[in-house]
């Protein structure tokens, strides 16, 4: 049987119009349907990297062939039958999903400012207490999956040579990301970071055949544009180009890693489906070994990125000594660092949480659709810093755009939310097959 990226679930009745079948596939598989008589069936086609449906009708000895549209890989897909039954288990497990890396991602973004608040002094010990502390929590969690029979042997021993990639790609985001913030202004980050999303798209039709309807590239758009509008319609004109070109293009560059690695991941979720024979690689498994070698990387770009920070390389023992001294509110460093160690292990939490929700979001969807959930946070967080929150002082104003910005992200997401997962049969003149 053919490998089958998440699962195959079918409930078989007296005809072929009790059954639904819900499917996510790479392979190429026929799939015979049960029979109300002798001359007429359904099945599916499953073609990488996209599904296909097509229903044959069998008349005089020959089979005639409708053809059914396409859909992308890492949509649902649900041939329905007509006295209904069960529907939505997987599109009602995106959208819970979708809300929950949502929220998630609005916590992640709030805490992390509330976070830098005692250790404002100290951001790139934050930074990498969360890059190296990551390492320990995933591992100890797959650990713990392993004994409980949720991991296998099988799904360790495949290739390493993707999670490597993986965390060559993170450390490259990251090192970019903060060489390009350094210079910016805040007001540019919102807007460049809307290049992620394109690359998304871009990288996808690429290295996954994924083709998108116009609608769909249409409600990406309207969310990027109301993203852009929403934070960043108080700035000035010029502040993309104050601090030059090369900066905004490295910090587009930057998103690229970053658009690279989460399309990596949802290869990585898509190639071990084959290997696994129908199974799917855990999730913690490709968070914990690319955590892991995301990690490495970072230890030999410490020097650049020290200095990124300020920080002679010869003095980061130091300062990392300080940090953990703030973060634990300990000793004779500790004036100026209140809300620790609550408020940083609040973020840490949080962040861990988000980018897990992140991942089982993109395992059972698509990066598209896990980068629009991360993209929405942005306003709302936005929002939340016009109130009163605590240690953050006087609360920020909302921008002139804002409530214009949001109904623009909210029509993108209505408009890419309304596209019909997999459109009727169309076939003008149905084709003979012996």
């Amino acid at each position: 049987m053919s490998a089958c990226y998440r699962r195959i679930t079918a409930r078989i009745a007296a005809s072929p119009a009790a059954n639904r079948v819900q499917i996510r596939c790479a392979a190429v598989k026929f799939l015979p349907l049960p029979q109300a008589g002798a001359d007429r069936g359904r099945r599916i086609v499953l073609r990488s990297p996209q599904l296909r449906a097509i229903e044959t009708v069998r008349t005089g000895g020959k089979e005639k062939i409708r053809r059914c549209s396409c859909a992308a890989v890492g949509d649902l897909v649900e041939i329905k039958g007509r006295d209904g039954g069960k529907s939505g288990d997987r599109t009602a497990e995106v959208l819970v999903a979708a809300g929950t890396t949502l929220v998630l991602g609005v916590g992640n973004r709030v805490l992390y400012k509330l976070a830098l608040v005692p250790l404002r002094q100290y951001p790139f010990f934050l930074a990498q207490l969360a890059t190296f502390g990551y390492v320990i929590v995933y591992f100890s969690i797959l650990y713990i999956r392993y004994h409980a029979g949720i991991v296998t042997d099988e799904m360790l021993s495949l290739p390493k040579a993707p999670y490597v990639a993986v965390g060559l790609l993170e450390a490259l985001g990251a090192a970019s990301g903060m060489a390009a913030a350094a210079i910016l202004s805040g007001a540019a980050i919102p807007i460049l970071s809307q290049s992620f999303l394109v690359w998304q798209l871009i990288l996808s039709y690429i290295f996954l055949g994924r083709r998108y309807r116009f609608n769909q590239l249409i409600g990406c758009f309207l969310v990027a544009v109301g993203v852009i509008v929403t934070v960043a319609s108080g700035s000035s004109a010029g502040s993309l180009m104050e601090a030059g070109l090369f900066w905004s293009l490295l910090m587009i560059v930057s998103f690229l890693f970053q658009a690279a690695d989460t399309v990596l991941k949802e290869i990585i979720f898509l190639n071990a489906a084959k290997q696994l024979k129908g199974l799917t690689v855990d999730l913690f498994v490709v968070n914990s070994y690319g955590s892991a070698f995301q990690a490495l990387f970072i230890c030999l770009l410490l020097p650049f990125l020290s200095k990124l920070w300020g920080i002679p390389f010869y003095q980061l023992p130091n300062y990392l000594k300080d940090g953990a001294a703030c973060f634990l509110n300990y000793g004779t460093i500790s004036s100026g660092c209140d809300g620790a160690p609550l408020l940083p292990l609040l973020f840490v939490i949080v962040n861990m949480g988000y980018n897990i929700s992140l991942l089982h979001l993109l395992k059972i969807s698509s990066a598209v659709v896990s980068c629009l959930a991360s993209t929405v946070s942005v306003p709302i967080s936005v929002f939340l810093f016009t109130l009163p929150l605590p240690y953050l002082g006087v609360a920020s104003s909302l921008p002139p755009g804002f409530i214009s910005g949001a109904v623009v992200l909210l029509l993108g997401m209505l408009i890419y939310a309304s596209t019909p997962l997999l459109d009727p049969c169309v076939a003008p003149q149905p084709s003979s097959v012996d």
